[in-house]
């Protein structure tokens, strides 16, 4: 959906409010925008200005108003950053009047959707993020078929579900562009290794992630013909993995890419991918991409599901790194397969039963 076709309101349409608050909420809610307005209904979009967010809102051709940042790791900052950021969208949002605010795991917006009374759906696919607040909870989530319903804490009747994975809702719809390698001054002789490093500042970072992302690279380092494609989450982590490795930096072993990338074609045109964090992982493996995950916090169930399907390999320990991960060159074809299950259909199947709903949706309990 272009920015010019976003600017149009038609009058009586229904309005759903959806907050990006981090990078993988940009590519997956783009495809449900798209299939939301086929449906007549309007989008509002809010957007946080972290973690690549906002070229990735550019990129995808999005419109939104762009309110807040990122306010720092320690937890009190987080707070005061997150009460600051809520303040700042009620003008926005009042002036909007949505039906319904959506999101997926925007703690800012469900906290201001509370006060102001909107009925709100929270998606996530991982169970061990905070999915609320004390007093305060989302009045639909809706999760992937494999979450099991004692890990959501929210009556059973209020959880909707959707098949597959999250990244099957935009994956079907990604088509390959070859240009990237030569933008990115990649040959043809390089085995390419993406690798994502771990969130260090969110709240369920474990130390041992950090470990096993530095053993990752001294590994790589050592071994001739690889070239390592990384992607920090921010330009304080760029800074740090620039002071550590200066050599391979001068010598072209690893590269950052100077602005924002198509991360799925990143890795389509990838050998392997290792990365700290959820999502890249999941677009590996549903792209069939092998793929190593440095993930060292609690595992969620859909990386065990992934693991035990044999579509993502998890790195438990540095002496895994080098008996677990293999550097073979990947024999990619043409186009990758069109799966998904339903995921999109199913999601935006369940807005609308809520947007359609006669009754006023009530606040549930926690369980």
């Amino acid at each position: 959906m272009r920015k010019e076709e976003k600017t149009l309101r038609a009058s009586g349409r229904k309005k759903i409010w959806i907050d990006l608050e981090n990078s993988p909420h940009v590519p997956f809610f783009a495809p449900i925008i798209e299939e939301l307005e086929t449906h007549n209904y309007s989008v509002m979009l809010t957007a946080r200005d972290c973690f690549q967010v906002l070229e990735l809102v550019d990129l995808f051709h999005l419109s939104c108003k762009r309110i807040g940042h990122h306010y720092g790791k320690s937890k009190m900052l987080k707070v005061a950053g997150l009460c600051a950021r809520a303040a700042e969208m009620m003008p926005a949002v009042l002036g909007e009047k949505p039906e319904l605010a959506l999101s997926h795991g925007s703690r800012a917006q469900l906290l201001l959707s509370s006060l102001l009374g909107i009925p709100s759906v929270t998606i996530f696919d991982y169970e061990h993020v905070n999915q609320g607040f004390a007093f305060i909870h989302p009045s639909w989530v809706m999760v992937p078929d494999v979450i099991p319903d004692e890990a959501v804490k929210l009556d059973k009747n209020h959880i909707l579900r959707y098949p597959g994975i999250k990244e099957d809702v935009y994956v079907p719809m990604f088509r390959p562009d070859p240009s990237i390698r030569y933008k990115l001054g990649i040959n043809g002789e390089d085995l390419v290794v993406t690798v994502r490093p771990p969130a260090s500042e969110a709240h369920y970072h474990n130390p041992l992630s950090d470990e096993l992302f530095n053993a990752v690279i001294e590994w790589l380092s050592s071994k001739p013909g690889i070239k390592i494609v990384l992607l920090p989450r921010n330009d304080k982590q760029a800074m740090l993995v620039g002071k550590s490795w200066p050599r391979l930096f001068a010598e072209g072993k690893i590269i950052i890419p100077s602005h924002v990338v198509d991360g799925l074609n990143l890795i389509w045109f990838s050998d392997v991918v290792i990365s700290g964090g959820g999502t890249m992982n999941r677009e590996a493996a549903a792209l069939d991409v092998p793929v190593y995950s440095i993930f060292r916090g609690r595992i969620g169930a859909v990386d065990r599901y992934l693991a035990a399907s044999g579509r993502l390999v998890l790195i438990e320990g540095v002496d895994q790194v080098h008996t677990k991960i293999r550097l073979v060159r990947r024999e990619r074809p043409a186009n990758p397969k069109r799966a998904g299950g339903g995921a999109l259909q199913a999601i935006v199947g369940g807005l609308v039963a809520i947007l359609e709903r006669n009754s006023e949706i009530p606040q549930p309990e926690a369980k």
